[in-house]
């Protein structure tokens, strides 16, 4: 069964696509919430991208888990920012919905996890299923989890890279939206071998985004297609 992108439950945001198959884009902007950790260099390069004019999405607000580096980079383009930090609430079913309820605010039609390092719970999943895009710096389904560049190195692998991909309830399991590999080069070590794929990454993130936003997603099983223009 093809399924398409589904608007989101409760949040008030536009759908980006009508009932399977039949994908209508937006007719402004798609709003962007976007989710972080730490530096923020996968944020500030998308808020980057956002600022040029005939970008077709916007960032309407940043949300973090920890005080971070990331809220900076919000600060200075002058986009909201919010945390929801775990151990603020009793157990993780109140953080989940504590996050879902602070995103749904802002009523994205994407969320983006730009180095956000937590698995997001089940309430936010189903609220937001097929519209929650991550970045993975390895060739998934090779090096899921925390460690994907280390994790590469230690294999051996000659190539390496990076992934943007949808978001589900596995660590680095959801259907892939792009690849593009990176050379892993004699003496690399792990940091040498991130920042290479940061560069890639940084990019890949903004490009698939902006083709989300202008021609949404079609997913059959585990594939998932961004329609050709």
């Amino acid at each position: 069964m093809t399924a398409a992108l589904r608007q989101p439950r409760r949040t008030g945001s536009r759908a980006l696509t009508t009932p399977p198959a039949q994908l209508v884009p937006p007719t402004a902007p798609a709003t962007l919430v976007v989710l972080a950790s730490g530096t923020g260099s996968l944020l500030q390069s998308l808020i980057a991208a956002t600022e040029q004019p005939d970008y077709p999405a916007r960032v309407a607000a940043v949300g973090v888990d920890r005080i971070c580096p990331a809220t900076d980079h919000a600060v200075r383009a002058g986009i909201p920012d919010f945390r929801v930090a775990p151990g603020d609430f009793a157990d993780r079913a109140a953080w989940d919905l504590a996050l879902t309820e602070a995103v749904a605010a802002h009523h994205p039609d994407l969320v983006v996890s730009a180095g956000f390092m937590r698995l997001l719970g089940p309430r936010f999943l189903e609220c937001y299923e097929g519209r929650i895009i991550n970045t993975h710096p390895a060739l998934l389904p090779s090096f899921p989890g925390a460690h994907g560049v280390r994790d590469a190195l230690a294999y051996g692998v000659r190539v390496t890279g990076s992934t943007v991909h949808l978001v589900d309830a596995g660590v680095d399991t959801g259907p892939i939206l792009a690849q593009e590999p990176v050379a892993v080069l004699p003496g690399d070590d792990e940091a040498s071998l991130h920042e290479r794929i940061k560069v890639v990454e940084r990019r890949l993130l903004a490009e698939t985004v902006a083709a989300v936003a202008t021609r949404g997603i079609v997913c059959n099983g585990r594939k998932a297609e961004i329609p050709d223009e």
